[in-house]
């Protein structure tokens, strides 16, 4: 059962803001919860993985198989899947790695003694701007993946919506320690980081404005293939590499199966 349009929206902008609670991590906390961010990881690309190909490339190639028969439904099945992994490809390509904010940080970077001049804020601000505007930008077609995903179906919106609230987590610390040492502040490290997250509604409304007058079965069928790309190339390329560098690899690995499993089990409950 699909979703009102402003649930999926509050759902989507929850998932944004939890970038926020990377922020009060990195904040408040004095150590780096390693085990939970290497589980969390893991869980959140076991369900993303799952629910990408059994259901999302599923229910691509079922609609684009009714709407243009088998041989050319599958086709563009196909090619829309691996359109999204193209999509965020791109996104990656242009961010500069010295710039790229899924580079993985630690709480006790910004514990340490030797603090950032609190002179030097003006040329290393501009860093940090640049640093939460390229998170901005990369969480656009995140949040548009959300939205979308949750407008689908009810069961799937809400793990959904925690596997990409726990995949921003760490998202948080990640921009607040670079923006910290660009302007001394954990005041502007930590709203700077939190206003990042607000990229993903607003990925919602643009997909959502853009996309809302042309939604039919054919358009629905590409959406979803392109979800599962997406969802997919971020899990291999961003959250599980994540998961092995905060922890150890059979953490990653343990997360990975429960993510897996939950999803399972929400996949099978009557709709």
């Amino acid at each position: 059962m699909p979703l009102p349009v402003f649930t999926a929206f509050l759902l989507t902008l929850f998932a944004g803001l939890s970038t926020g609670i990377g922020s009060a991590i990195a904040f408040f906390a004095k150590r780096t919860n390693t085990l939970f961010l290497s589980l969390s990881l893991g869980f959140s690309a076991g369900m993303m993985i799952y629910v990408s190909f059994m259901e999302f490339l599923f229910s691509s190639v079922q609609t684009l198989v009714g709407v243009h028969g088998k041989t050319v439904g599958t086709l563009y099945a196909t090619l829309s899947f691996f359109g999204g992994i193209a999509l965020i490809l791109l996104i990656d390509k242009f961010i500069p790695p010295y710039k790229n904010p899924h580079e993985m940080h630690w709480v006790e970077e910004m514990n340490q003694e030797d603090k950032p001049h609190p002179k030097v804020k003006p040329k290393l601000l501009r860093v940090g701007l640049v640093t939460a505007l390229v998170l901005a930008v990369h969480n656009l077609p995140e949040g548009m993946a959300t939205f979308l995903a949750s407008m689908k179906d009810a069961n799937i919106a809400i793990p959904i919506t925690i596997a990409i609230a726990l995949h921003n987590i760490p998202e948080g610390i990640s921009v607040s320690v670079p923006v910290y040492y660009a302007t001394g502040s954990r005041k502007k490290a930590f709203w700077l980081s939190f206003l990042s997250g607000l990229a993903e509604p607003v990925g919602a409304i643009i997909g959502y404005l853009v996309l809302s007058p042309f939604l039919d079965d054919n358009v629905f069928g590409i959406i979803f293939g392109m979800i599962a790309g997406i969802m997919v190339f971020i899990s291999f390329d961003e959250l599980l590499p994540a998961a092995e560098e905060y922890g150890k690899h059979h953490h990653a690995i343990y997360g990975l199966v429960a993510g897996m499993a939950v999803m399972a089990l929400v996949l099978l409950m009557p709709g």
